[in-house]
């Protein structure tokens, strides 16, 4: 056990002496109070520590104590449903033993160490076994299945092995025997470094679509399974609200949600709201598939800077067990922002705007970390990743936002004047991409009856063209346009508003099936085609905008039941109708 002295403090960072034989992100424990730190540069005699809690009263030479590891985190069961800090400690317990505010010098707790789980095991005595290999399993919540597994650093003989039944996660469950000889302990958890990845077998092509029940995720701007995407947006243009939907709705089996650095009454909203919703898929507690990272900016900042980590870390893992993870990450600005104070008080050389030069490299390693693999237990999983930011003053151009894009495939814009005007998801169609449209094709085209990709093309465009056609129409006004360009004009509303907006507050149009999206897509094209073809034939366009026609599709979103399309094929026949008796009565036969 290595000891060093405090040098000097400024703020989260401290400078130790008598550091030379410490071990470059080495846990430590800092002072008479046990801070819980992390070595981050080491300079001959003198070592640079990170410290994860306040550092308010240490002083000169009080001692800095390694723990020969570095910081890492207990994986087991007990994550899901759970609520912690920044480096995996216990809120709830903490409250429960300490009060509503988290003392220094508590230690690394993490799950509990007394609960009892239920075991039933899938090995025996004497069969080999694999790192990765799953050698258990406990049924930890009503949806969820935790899948014990072998540490990937051990091959072996199983020598030794207890009955099913009930422990907690120090007993010592089975004993391997490896080549060498060496007998080792298996318990019910494994401890992992955060700052690496967790192996896998191989990575595979990312194919599969993240359904979400949200229209214009779901066709306009999809995000794939193991995905990475980007919700860039400025204040109240609801970046945390469109992630609770997509956290609420999309087939994910796990959901992990980072508040990172958010404040207070936002996370407050979260922890207040998430218990009591029900998992639309299930009917149980959503929290059941839940684990929730809550780190606020009055917290340290550096443990802020490791949230991101722990949370990445936590959701490998149930990747391993061959289960699907989506990860919410609220916001990874101020992740970046606690890179920017920790880099200051280093006096590093900063880059752009104060951060440091080695910010691209973080955001990139950090969504890396996706993907869709087939893991080390011989099942498939994947961690899709999905990070607001908060570029100030809604400048897309500050460092993060330009940096984050360059390593997402799908940049989701939120746009401040469609918030201020209620229309939610406030995704900016015209400055939103998705890289993963043409990976998809197949999907759709397994999954659905119709080509969805070009129609999503074909709306795309029309969209593009209103925003020209608008610029014109702000100079001279609508009456002059062509009547096949006012057509175009009255479709866009129609796409705006029946198929874009969506009301999180409804019932029915909350979440939407991918099949009615499809039909619903397929219903607006149907009223722009025939639209089109009456105009052509020099029907006015006062007649072609039938009030009422428009209104029943604008509408179709809540009077189309999820489960039941009876009402989609009785608007397509009313347009249909209506367009041939209107041709009839203008051009006849």
């Amino acid at each position: 056990m290595n000891i060093g002295h405090i040098k000097s403090i400024n703020g989260p960072v401290i400078v130790g002496r008598d550091m030379s034989k410490f071990k470059m992100r080495e846990m430590v424990v800092v002072g008479e109070k046990k801070l819980i730190g992390e070595v981050i540069s080491i300079e001959g005699d003198l070592g640079t520590v990170q410290v994860y809690e306040d550092t308010t009263g240490l002083k000169r030479n009080e001692e800095i104590t390694s723990t020969g590891a570095p910081l890492s985190l207990k994986l087991g069961p007990g994550l899901l449903s759970n609520m912690f800090d920044g480096i995996e400690r216990p809120l709830n317990k903490i409250k429960d033993e300490y009060g509503n505010f988290m003392p220094e010098g508590i230690g690394l707790i993490s799950l509990d160490e007394e609960k009892l789980w239920d075991v039933k095991f899938l090995v025996k005595k004497g069969e080999k076994v694999k790192g990765g290999q799953i050698f258990g399993e406990v049924e930890e919540t009503e949806i969820i299945t935790h899948r014990l597994l072998i540490p990937v650093d051990v091959n072996g003989e199983i020598v030794d092995i207890v009955q099913d039944g009930s422990y907690n996660i120090e007993k010592v469950l089975i004993r391997v025997k490896n080549e060498e000889g060496i007998v080792i302990d298996v318990k019910m958890y494994q401890n992992w470094p955060v700052r690496i990845p967790r192996p896998v077998k191989e990575r595979l092509k990312i194919d599969k679509l993240l359904v979400t029940g949200q229209r214009i995720f779901d066709v306009f701007f999809p995000i794939a399974k193991g995905g990475t995407a980007a919700l860039p947006g400025g204040f109240g243009t609801g970046k945390t609200m469109t992630q609770h939907q997509i956290a609420k709705y999309c087939d994910a089996d796990i959901i992990v949600y980072i508040g990172c650095g958010e404040r207070g009454n936002e996370m407050t909203e979260v922890l207040e709201d998430f218990p009591k919703l029900i998992d639309p898929h299930t009917q149980k507690p959503l929290m059941d598939r839940t684990i929730l990272i809550a780190n606020t900016s009055n917290m340290p900042v550096a443990a802020r800077e490791a949230s991101i980590y722990t949370g990445i870390t936590i959701a490998e893992y149930f990747r391993d067990q061959g289960y699907h993870v989506a990860l919410m990450g609220d916001s990874t600005s101020r992740w970046a922002e606690a890179l920017r104070e920790i880099s200051g008080r280093l006096e590093e050389m900063p880059a752009e705007e104060g951060y440091p030069a080695y910010l691209p490299s973080r955001i990139a390693g950090f969504y890396e970390r996706g993907g869709y693999v087939n893991s080390l237990c011989g099942q498939e999983g994947s961690v899709t990743l999905i990070g607001a930011v908060s570029p100030a003053g809604g400048d897309f151009s500050e460092p993060v936002t330009e940096n984050t894009k360059r390593f997402v495939n799908v940049f989701l814009a939120l746009d401040k004047n469609l918030a201020y005007a209620r229309h939610y998801p406030a995704i900016n169609w015209m400055n939103s991409y998705s890289g993963y449209t043409e990976m998809l094709k197949n999907y759709y085209d397994i999954n659905l009856d119709g080509d969805l990709p070009g129609l999503r093309t074909k709306f795309l465009y029309l969209l593009h063209q209103e925003a020209k056609l608008n610029e014109i129409v702000m100079l001279v006004g609508e009456d002059v346009l062509p009547d096949d360009q006012r057509l175009i004009l009255a479709i866009c509303k129609v796409i705006k508003v029946a198929f874009l907006q969506q009301n999180a507050f409804n019932a029915t149009d909350t979440y939407v099936p991918l099949k009615k999206q499809f039909e619903m897509l397929r219903t607006i094209d149907l009223l722009y085609t025939e639209g089109m073809e009456a105009v052509k034939r020099g029907i006015p366009i006062s007649k072609v905008k039938n009030d009422e026609l428009y209104e029943s599709v604008i509408n179709m979103k809540y009077t189309v039941e999820n489960d039941n399309l009876e009402n989609i094929v009785k608007i397509n026949n009313e347009i249909r109708d209506y367009y041939s008796n209107l041709i009839s009565t203008y051009v006849g036969d």
